[in-house]
């Protein structure tokens, strides 16, 4: 048999399947459910359809990442600068190597690898964690089962699901068997939902969750088996259809390449200006006559407009990132793309799904209710470790621990779960709902005592008509008993009596009525319900059988109610502290589940998301326009019952309000969200393939609590960031400005010594290179990895508007550039002979010797003022030994250039005396007296603030009248 070929997924046309009977579908498919396909019509068919695999992203080619780190604007300005320098090393002779444009160069081409390493070391880290996902299949062709991967599904093929298998394709059932799937990654239900084969009524498709005979990619059987004929397979599954949604989601750039960027064009601005300035002064008041002047003027341009340009900015900002990104790893965070570390420390709020992401996806029993009252079960997840209490205290021997210990007893023994240790893990096998009891019993070592002296002898599955299950259980002594579980309202019906203690009593109206009323208050506190009840049989048939007995529905009458358990998927424990944190911070916290708003609004009021106040709800957020939602969304952090369009569009309205998003989620259900996000998180363990393609980075560990490590990190990052560009522009601006007024103040300051003509400079566009090269690499790079000096969780986050170089930060830079400027040309004075400061005597090699030491040891000494704007450069001094041993290196370097004769002659300096060095020492060591009087004054200030705000208002009384 095959089908013919037509424009639909693999070649078949038919109506929306849950909506179809299922022996149409088999009709429209060319398939008997009882043979499957031949392998003839399998080969057809996966012409048609292709492979049963997602759409792979097309990776950058590695030129193309080259030529996108080359078009930056920092490195463009870069690059500029390499022509300049190689055009006046020209117009200079030719004389050597062009160094200046080779190491400018070298800085380029380094920070491109380290680039590319980085990004190449995450791809592969992400590969790893993909592989994770890969699943197989059991399909009927042919008349026999066969397994193979689920890439070779076709449309058509007759899928047969067990307890444990992944889905391989979407698929409509055409046979279940108490079949439950977990739809978690699909939908965000935390509960497994029941299946069933009847046609869905109307035309109109379902949403997902209430597609009740149909299976979907990706999600995973726990309870039953089924049987399934595949109606989509790759790109055209549910699964695909967000997928392709991720293909026409848009990447931004982040906020740091933003700003990169940004500075790059400001500061090409301000190179040019430079130059120009420099060299129009110069002419206006020295003269150009020669072509040697004309040469000697545009090189110091040149080379001012290069001691400008922070060259050392894109390697010390590469490798800044790749050492967080290597930091982060270690805290079990995977970061794909260097420029998302830094992204994560700006987030002003984070968007978290609820099931699996800040709850443990493992049901767990709290509270068992019975006739004598409440007990309560600690304790989360699958590790049974935790205590049956009643009041916070060990539960007593008692009517209560009696019935407590027969609810757990009946609900071990009517269950198909497994629960098993393996490799220091507590795993399951099977519905997380009935391992909640499995779980529980151990909890309470007398149930599990018990449970062992039996053996199943028959059983009447689970149906989602039925809504409850039993067994037949016989004790070593041969007594059968049958153990019932099943839903609180449906179990009721079949119960003649209730437990209380190691007795029965009838169970009348008002018996029902409470324990109606207790399921109610369990529901209200968003716990899932499930009751227990058992009988013992009397059948003469049964007694001495040691095999199966005759067994059926019809057996499950005058039961004995014993109780109900209230169970949750539980916060993880991890989770509340680390939400805390991020509210301390200033981020906002927003959890957004396709879960019930019940659950939903309880699971975010224990970890503190919010106080008071429910959930808003998908079907809410469908009626409400562009302007409405923002609103909402403004006020509102649970959202509930969401679609992934949902999610898209809250994500939108963030941003729209100039916010930071980051979105962390597991499902595939979440990807698009995470695309549009300006950060997307991925868990490692539970995410699915395509959830960790579309992220930015992966929680290898799935805890929340990793992602405020990660924030923490990047502002750490953002920090230093700050802390290297603010040393950078200091010791440039020093650089700029002490030529610009050594210029215009050379007969003030005595710059005179020369023969008449010949133009006077401050500084040798040698040594401005050389200041360049000394103090711009070491230091900024091992500010970049300085420690926390201010606490950077007692901050608001940074908003896009907030710029890393700012007005704060410029003015700054000029004040410390012009201090700089000052404390060089004011050395340079008191060694001069005709300057303001009398008693020079030294010419004017040696003067201009001690200003370009000066200039040097300022600008080393503004590494320690720049790692804080307010606290002093004695905090943490000591705390990072590389500072100190790249200034130390920067140092012993500039005496190198004072001493040694090659170096002297390269660079046109003379060796210095004792009193020489005294003299620039001190100089130097304005730069930092200044700025403490500054921080000291600002500190106060804030402490003037502080008092203010926290000081009571004055008490006013009125006057008496007369």
């Amino acid at each position: 048999m095959t089908g013919a070929v037509s424009p639909t997924q693999g070649g078949f046309e038919l109506p929306e399947p849950s909506h179809t009977d299922a022996d149409a579908v088999a009709r429209a498919f060319v398939v008997d459910p009882d043979v499957g396909l031949s392998e003839e019509q399998v080969i057809l068919r996966r012409e048609a359809a292709g492979t049963n695999e997602l759409r792979r992203a097309r990776k950058q080619s590695i030129w193309r990442r080259v030529g996108l780190l080359l078009t930056e604007p920092l490195t463009l300005l870069l690059l500029a600068a390499v022509a300049v320098s190689a055009v006046a090393w020209a117009l200079e002779g030719a004389h050597g190597a062009p160094i200046d444009a080779i190491v400018i160069l070298a800085i380029i081409i380094l920070n491109a690898v380290l680039s590319l390493v980085q990004e190449s070391r995450a791809e592969k880290a992400v590969e790893a964690l993909s592989a994770m996902t890969r699943s197989r299949s059991t399909v009927l062709r042919g008349g026999a089962q066969v397994g193979l991967p689920s890439a070779d599904l076709v449309p058509g093929d007759i899928l047969l699901l067990a307890e444990g298998d992944q889905v391989g394709a979407d698929g409509r059932l055409i046979r279940a068997n108490g079949l439950q799937l977990a739809e978690a990654s699909l939908t965000g239900e935390s509960v497994a939902v029941d299946k069933q084969t009847g046609t869905l009524p109307g035309d109109a498709p379902l949403p997902l969750g209430e597609r009740s005979n149909m299976v979907f990619k990706g999600t995973a059987v726990t309870r039953g088996t089924g049987r399934a004929i595949v109606t989509a397979t790759g790109m055209s599954t549910e699964m695909g259809a967000i997928a392709t949604m991720l293909e026409h989601a848009g990447t931004d750039t982040t906020p740091l390449q933003q700003e990169v960027n940004r500075l790059g064009r400001t500061l090409g601005r301000i190179v040019v200006a430079i130059a120009v300035v420099v060299v129009l002064t110069i002419s206006l008041l020295q003269g150009i006559s020669t072509p040697s002047e004309f040469v000697a003027v545009l090189l110091l341009g040149v080379s001012l407009a290069v001691a400008a340009v922070p060259e050392g900015l894109p390697a010390v900002l590469s490798v800044v990132l790749a050492l967080g990104v290597q930091r982060m790893a270690k805290r079990n965070a995977v970061v794909k793309k260097l420029s998302s570390v830094e992204t994560l420390g700006s987030a002003s709020v984070i968007c978290t799904d609820k099931t699996g992401t800040l709850t443990t996806n493992q049901m767990t029993i709290e509270r068992i209710v019975t006739a004598s009252g409440t007990a309560e079960v600690t304790g989360i997840g699958y590790e049974p470790i935790g205590r049956v209490t009643q009041g916070g205290a060990d539960l007593r021997p008692g009517a209560l621990a009696q019935e407590v210990s027969e609810v757990l007893l009946v609900g071990s023994l009517a269950n198909d779960a497994q629960l098993a240790e393996r490799d220091g893990a507590w795993q399951i096998v099977g519905d997380p709902t009935e391992a909640a009891f499995l779980v529980a019993a151990r909890k309470l070592p007398a149930a599990v005592q018990r449970s062992e002296g039996y053996v199943r002898v028959g059983e009447v599955p689970f149906t989602s008509e039925r809504k409850m299950m039993s067994v037949a259980v016989r004790a070593e002594d041969g007594a059968l008993t049958i153990c019932t579980k099943g839903a609180p309202d449906v179990l009721l019906g079949h119960c003649t009596r209730v437990q209380v203690g190691e007795g029965t009593v009838p169970l009348d109206d008002a018996g029902r009525a409470g324990i109606l009323a207790e399921v109610d208050a369990l529901s209200a506190a968003a716990l899932r319900t499930l009751g227990v009840a058992y009988r013992r049989s009397a059948r003469a048939e049964d007694s001495g059988s040691t095999g199966a007995v005759p067994f059926d529905d019809a057996d499950e009458h005058d039961l004995v109610y014993v109780g109900m358990v209230g169970m949750i998927d539980p916060p993880r424990p991890e989770a509340r502290p680390a939400i805390a944190e991020a509210h301390a911070a200033g981020i906002r916290v927003i959890m957004i589940t396709g879960d019930h708003p019940a659950t939903a609004a309880r699971i975010a009021a224990d970890l503190g998301v919010v106080t008071d106040g429910g959930a808003v709800s998908g079907a809410s957020l469908d009626a409400m326009d562009e302007e409405r939602l923002r609103d909402t969304v403004r006020r509102t952090s649970v959202f509930a019952r969401v679609a992934p369009e949902h999610k898209l569009r809250i994500v939108d309205a963030l941003q729209a309000d100039g916010l930071i998003v980051a979105m962390t989620g597991d499902g595939v259900n979440d990807a698009p969200a995470l695309t549009s996000a300006d950060i997307g998180i991925a868990m490692g363990i539970t995410g699915t393939e395509v959830t960790k393609e579309a992220a930015d980075m992966i929680l290898a560990d799935d805890d929340f609590a990793t992602i405020v490590h990660a924030v923490r990190e990047g502002r750490v990052i953002f920090d230093n960031i700050r802390k290297f560009l603010r040393y950078l522009l200091y010791s440039n601006m020093g650089e700029v400005l002490t030529v610009f007024f050594g210029i215009v103040l050379a007969g003030v300051l005595g710059l005179t010594g020369a023969a008449d003509g010949e133009i006077v400079l401050p500084l040798l566009a040698t040594q401005i290179l050389w200041i360049n090269l000394v103090t711009d690499s070491g230091p900024a790079l091992a500010m970049g990895v300085d420690p926390e000096i201010d606490d950077v969780m007692a901050r608001r986050p940074r908003l896009l508007t907030d710029h890393a170089v700012d007005a704060g930060m410029w003015a700054g830079i000029v004040v410390t550039g012009l201090v700089i400027a000052l404390v060089t040309l004011a050395t340079m004075d008191v060694f001069l002979p005709a300057g303001l400061i009398p008693g020079g005597a030294d010419d004017l090699d040696t003067a201009r010797t001690a200003g370009f030491t000066t200039l040097v040891l300022a600008a080393l000494i503004t590494a320690f003022n720049a790692r804080s704007t307010t606290a002093s450069a004695a905090r943490g001094l000591f705390s990072n030994p590389l500072l100190w041993g790249t200034i130390l290196l920067a140092v012993a370097l500039q005496i190198a250039v004072v001493y040694l004769p090659p170096l002297q002659t390269a660079f046109g300096t003379s060796p210095l005396r004792g009193d020489h060095w005294a003299v620039c020492v001190g100089m130097a060591s304005v730069v930092l007296w200044v700025e403490e009087v500054r921080k000291a004054w600002v500190r106060g200030a804030h402490r003037r603030r502080a008092r203010d705000v926290a000081a009571p208002a004055p008490h006013r009384t009125k006057a008496p009248i007369g």
